[in-house]
């Protein structure tokens, strides 16, 4: 066997034109169709219209050109089979051995401002996928090109043999078959986005592969980091690493987990993480006292932890950054003084990040988490609230100034593992009790954490107090206010513990389970 024919039809025109031209020279016939036909016309590469293979004129604007038995008789007889080869014969048509095929720029368009629906059904690509197909399905025959990275592969085979081997072949077979499935996973995203059915009787993603990671939770684990073809701006995904080694599956995580806290703000914040959970949160008039706090509130778990800003790292924050052992600093940007400071030091990892939104102008994203045989899709928690959320329920109203520290403390235990219970007081974390099994152990954690600064703090919980018990162990420890979720059938056990210990508690009729 030997390629002879090609049919080639691309939007993305890279390379094209020095491919098919090197396989005009190789003696291969190239077939084209519309604007890739006009544009190796004009460069002078040998090219015959799809027409004239057809006998039948491109019609319908070009919607209907290669749907015609001549393409697709040619793509999937059975060469070795007497039959097909019979068939072919009786009805003149002629074998295509190589078919190069990219799509409508479905996805391009579809992120394009202001698209209309009109636009983007127009951009759904028919005979593409149809003749890419139908060639991988005839790979022990057909050689078929979805990537133009696959040219220079194709043409050092074709050179030294005149045609592809059977193991390239069906790799690139293989290759089409994710290409057209991610095509149609994105297009019916776009339907479920256009009728409002987020979670419809079949989902389908796709995701697109960023790297191959080292390892993943643990080095005996594979890993790859993906993302989807339509990135969130501001997020791990489309963040710019400035400096140091490449990230860990731990790294990424963890990083993802510290920039949808700092999200939460508004202010000036700094957010440190260890494990996915924060270990120190600090707001402030600027990024170095946000950074400040973040580090006093936990200098011990900081280290080696992750940090993410919500504002452009300066020189003063970079030299304090750089006193201690940092894995990642996440930040819009870094000043190039900044970034001076902290590139002497080897293994600390820098992303950009550009532009972040803040919690009020997020939409929720559908997350989906594995189990064995299936997985689980919901919502991403972007649930924020406001002072006419809360309602008082204890004898004594919060302060302004307990109301501001509780209002903060929520918007960080919500992003605390469950069983969660954070102490805050002076804009910044002081105790956070993190993934227990019982909410007093949380808080005894917490308290413990906190020390000295337990007395004067505020406590909130990501659910709400079974029992009195966790009521009793923040009383002991001086602590003024309470925000909860309530809803518990013990609240008033709870509500009395408060009154009877001067602790204000408002409750915010939402819970913030994170497991």
């Amino acid at each position: 066997m030997a390629i002879r024919r090609a049919l080639v039809s691309v939007s993305d025109k890279t390379g094209i034109v020095e491919f098919c031209r090197e396989l005009s020279q190789l003696g291969v016939e190239i077939i084209s169709t519309g604007g890739t036909k006009t544009l190796l016309e004009k460069e002078n590469v040998p090219v015959i219209g799809i027409s004239d293979v057809t006998g039948f004129p491109e019609v319908l604007d070009g919607r209907v050109k290669t749907l015609h038995p001549a393409v697709h008789g040619g793509l999937l007889a059975i060469r070795d089979n007497a039959e097909h080869r019979e068939t072919m014969e009786k009805l003149g048509l002629d074998y295509i051995d190589l078919v190069v095929v990219n799509l409508y720029p479905f996805q391009a368009t579809i992120e394009k401002p202001g698209v209309t629906y009109e636009e983007a059904i127009e951009n759904i690509d028919i005979g593409g996928p149809t003749m890419l197909r139908s060639a991988a399905k005839n790979h022990a025959f057909v050689t078929v090109v979805v990537d133009a990275g696959d040219y220079a592969k194709v043409l050092e085979e074709v050179r030294q043999s005149g045609d592809t081997t059977l193991d390239t072949r069906k790799r690139l077979a293989a290759k089409v078959f994710r290409h057209t499935a991610a095509y149609d996973a994105l297009i019916s995203d776009y339907f479920a986005k256009v009728l409002d059915e987020p979670l419809p009787e079949r989902l389908t993603v796709t995701y697109e592969k960023v790297q191959d990671l080292r390892y993943g939770e643990n080095p005996h684990q594979r890993a790859a980091f993906y993302r989807k073809p339509i990135s969130s701006p501001g997020s791990i995904t489309t963040a710019e690493q400035l400096h140091g080694k490449e990230l860990s599956y731990n790294n990424i995580n963890d990083a993802n987990a510290a920039l949808a806290i700092v999200k939460e703000f508004d202010e000036p914040a700094v957010v440190a993480v260890k494990h996915m959970n924060p270990c120190g949160v600090g707001i402030g008039a600027d990024i170095d006292e946000a950074y400040r706090k973040a580090y006093e509130a936990d200098p011990t778990s900081i280290f080696g932890g992750i940090v993410a800003a919500n504002r452009v790292i300066g020189a003063e924050t970079a030299k304090r950054l750089s006193e201690i052992f940092l894995e990642i600093v996440l930040a819009p940007d870094f000043t190039p003084e900044a970034l001076d400071i902290l590139t002497k030091k080897k293994n600390i990892r820098l992303l950009r990040l550009g532009d972040i939104a803040a919690a009020a102008e997020r939409k929720p994203e559908w997350l989906i988490g594995s189990v064995e045989g299936g997985m689980l899709v919901q919502q991403s928690d972007v649930h924020s609230l406001t002072e006419a959320d809360l309602k008082v329920v204890t004898d004594r109203a919060p302060t302004p100034e307990e109301l501001k520290q509780l209002l903060f403390g929520w918007k960080v235990v919500k992003h605390v593992k469950s069983n969660a219970i954070l102490l805050a007081k002076d804009s910044m974390t002081v105790g956070v009790g993190a993934g227990q099994m019982n909410r007093v152990g949380a808080a005894r954690i917490a308290i413990e954490q906190a020390g000295a600064k337990a007395r004067g703090a505020v406590l909130a919980s990501d659910a709400f107090f079974p029992m009195g018990d966790t009521l009793e162990l923040a009383a002991k420890a001086g602590i003024t206010a309470v925000i909860q979720p309530g809803g518990s059938i013990k609240d008033e056990e709870s509500i009395a513990v408060a009154n009877a210990n001067n602790i204000a508690m408002v409750m915010t009729g939402v819970r913030h389970f994170k497991h």
